[in-house]
């Protein structure tokens, strides 16, 4: 398929340069691009649902006519618009409401013929959908062959695009250029493992022929992301047991120093942990670790304590973590208690002199042990003899990213870490090239977190609740999905509702805003302060999710909860509890979406980590569990490791079997698919070496 990822989408009838502006916008910008681009949901259009069989709570697409529509203003929240249209089908009639829309009153006039996707509701007695997704009908289009009468795709919408517009550029882009498919799935593995073809499959994905021809282009397609993915596993794993790496001092006087020196006892989870380790760095073999453990289960502590085997033979250790705010923590943290080492720190915010310096340091080995961000990959960054490198919160980091410290040294152990759990099974296939430890326990004295789940409308509930954690002297933090309000969501954002509390809920408090959008220098003097109980509240978005550590916090407000993965929520929890008080995590939700409410219902049930990782999976899928680019899963856009786990499985098998007996990827049947894996995903190009 190399040829049409020549190709420019403006090739494809309908797509100018306005609209190709949209697509690159997502990264599509040849035709093979937008080919990929698939469908989020089908509509069976050879029978609608009617009006008259719909039941409360079902989510339908019904065929109906406009009698009339119209908006209004809303009196409970100034400047929001109403829109309104009322449509029957076959006498039966259904309200429908939009929100803060009120374009949408031109195309739904009187006597319209329209599609309608949403969920039934009874609101004052009547039935009504809201937010229903719409399209417009035209029986006389000469393109109604794709719309109607059919499985319909149905797509995300792009830079206004219209569904039907969609549909009729990605059928011209497979009429046009279908035939130009190649297949770079050696045939043995096709027929081995009963796949479709590649061109057929993707026919079918958009235009399915019947529901068993599009579970078949599903499962060719997700084969095919799997595959993809394991294949740069199976080869570093390979090329790891090929390279000899660093046989490290374990024991001796610097860790028996550190043991010591420890204010507390681990845990026995900590001490296999460690076990497991000390095999792996004095084996020979370059370690290559996850570990995982819940928020607080002591992961650092563990690490710490493997930088210090390292530096005890003469080599140095580095860690990079995915902010400012919390690499500067592991150092402070870190340097407290290592006193037999030298610690150093490296960020992008340092200045110039003290970054020049830190380097200089680093280079003639005088610094035992870095701890820096994103700017410990610069090429200005050399170890004299690095030893080890631990990454923490992986997932926040791509898989070149990861990639380019351990090349920094000679073969040194790795150590990856995340406080986002993957069930085991799960995991032994994502992360095939590592071996897998895991920290179940807390350690002791760490009280459980009482979460509590609030409709949005009670929110002033959990406001009393964080003023009457402050007056008694401790610190809360409320949560927002984002900074600026969102009309089109219908939510609050953080810089808002900071002004609003400042005045309002919290007069009287010392309140701060901490978001992403603020330089680091002024993220981290926020922090600073709210360390040094300067603040009481911390009014934030998701920054907040990784590695804050303030014991003196116990009150967490997370509103808006619904917008928000069960997991990430888990990680927001987890910078509450972190002392000896009773802590307290508020969700405050719209508890009238049934699946929001049994989201929230699994978060206040559940607080293990790996089983609310379970529940995440089930409910979202791996795309938006895992932020398919940033972890490394990439192209999972269709594919569903929890529920395909047989077909992973066997991409896993047939990924090792062919690195077996073609470790270069040198053969001709295999030429299309190594230039697959690294064009298509040029990220897999610094995980692997091939020829």
């Amino acid at each position: 398929m190399s040829g049409l990822r020549e190709i420019s989408i403006q090739t494809i009838k309908g797509v100018g340069a306005k609209r190709a502006a949209a697509f690159a916008k997502l990264g599509i910008s040849s035709v093979e691009d937008f080919l990929y681009y698939l469908p989020k949901r089908y509509e069976d259009r050879t029978r609608f649902a009617g009006i008259k069989e719909l039941k409360e709570g079902q989510t339908r697409t019904v065929r109906a006519t406009v009698l009339v529509s119209g908006d209004r203003r809303s009196f409970h929240r100034r400047g929001f618009c109403i829109t309104e249209a009322l449509v029957e089908d076959n006498g039966a009639r259904l309200s429908c409401v939009w929100f803060n829309q009120p374009y949408l009153k031109q195309y739904l006039r009187p006597q319209s013929r329209v599609i309608l996707y949403g969920r039934a509701e009874v609101y004052a007695g009547k039935l009504q959908m809201t937010n229903p997704e719409f399209e417009l009908v035209d029986d006389k289009g000469d393109d109604e062959a794709l719309n109607v009468n059919r499985i319909v795709p149905v797509y995300p919408l792009i830079g206004g695009i219209g569904q039907r517009t969609l549909r009729k550029m990605i059928k011209g882009a497979l009429d046009k250029h279908l035939s130009g498919v190649g297949d770079p799935l050696p045939a043995s593995i096709r027929v081995r493992n009963k796949l479709a073809e590649l061109a057929r499959s993707l026919a079918n994905i958009h235009f399915p022929e019947s529901e068993q021809a599009r579970e078949e282009a599903f499962t060719r397609l997700s084969f095919d992301e799997f595959f993809l993915f394991q294949l740069p596993l199976a080869l570093r794993k390979a090329r790891k047991k090929e390279t000899p790496g660093i046989r490290h001092t374990v024991d001796g006087a610097l860790t028996a120093r550190f043991r010591a020196a420890l204010p507390f006892s681990l845990t026995p989870d900590q001490e296999q942990v460690i076990a497991e380790i000390k095999a792996d760095m004095a084996s020979g073999q370059a370690m290559q670790r996850l570990l995982q453990g819940d928020v607080g289960s002591g992961k650092t502590v563990v690490a710490t304590l493997a930088a210090v085997m390292a530096v005890q033979g003469g080599h140095q250790a580095v860690m990079m973590a995915p902010t400012e705010i919390l690499a500067k923590q592991h150092y402070e943290k870190i340097k407290a208690q290592c006193a037999g080492l030298t610690v150093g720190l490296l960020t992008g915010s340092l200045p110039r002199k003290d970054r020049e310096a830190t380097e200089k340091a680093v280079r003639e080995g005088k610094v035992d042990f870095l701890i820096g961000t994103h700017a410990l990959l610069e090429e200005s960054v050399r170890f004299r003899d690095l030893g080890l490198v631990v990454i923490d919160e992986q997932h926040k980091f791509g898989v070149g990213q990861r990639a380019l410290l351990p090349r920094k040294g000679r073969n040194p152990d790795v150590l990856i870490m995340t406080a986002t759990p993957i069930p085991r099974t799960l995991a032994i296939t994502l992360y095939g090239d590592l071996d897998i430890s895991v920290i179940r326990q807390l350690p002791p004295g760490r009280k459980e977190i009482t979460t509590l789940n609030f409709d949005a409308r009670d929110a002033a509930r959990a406001y009393e609740m964080a003023r009457e954690q402050m007056r008694r002297g401790r610190q809360a933090y409320i949560v927002f999905p984002v900074i600026e309000e969102s009309y089109a969501l219908d939510m609050a954002g953080a810089r808002k509702m900071f002004e609003q509390f400042q005045s309002g809920e919290f007069r009287g408090f010392r309140l701060a805003l901490l978001h992403g959008r603020l330089k680091q220098e002024e993220q981290q003097e926020i922090m600073r302060r709210f360390k040094a109980r300067e603040l009481d509240c911390l009014v934030a978005t998701t920054v907040l999710e990784v590695g804050i550590d303030v014991p003196t916090a116990t009150c967490m407000i997370v509103e808006n909860a619904e917008r928000f993965g069960l997991s990430q929520l888990h990680q927001l929890r987890g910078r509450v509890g972190r002392g000896t008080d009773v802590s307290y995590c508020v969700l405050v939700s719209d508890t009238s979406i049934e699946e929001s409410a049994a989201r929230m219902q699994a978060m206040v049930g559940h607080s293990d980590g790996f089983m609310i990782a379970e529940e995440d999976l089930k409910l979202r899928g791996p795309g938006e569990y895992f932020g398919i680019r940033q972890h490394g899963l990439a192209g999972l856009r269709i594919g569903n490791p929890l529920s395909q786990m047989h077909l992973l499985k066997n991409a896993r098998e047939e990924a090792l079997g062919l690195v077996a007996r073609d470790p270069d990827l040198a053969a001709p049947e295999n030429a299309g698919l190594r230039e697959k894996l690294l064009r298509r995903f040029p990220e897999y190009e610094t995980v692997m070496v091939v020829g």
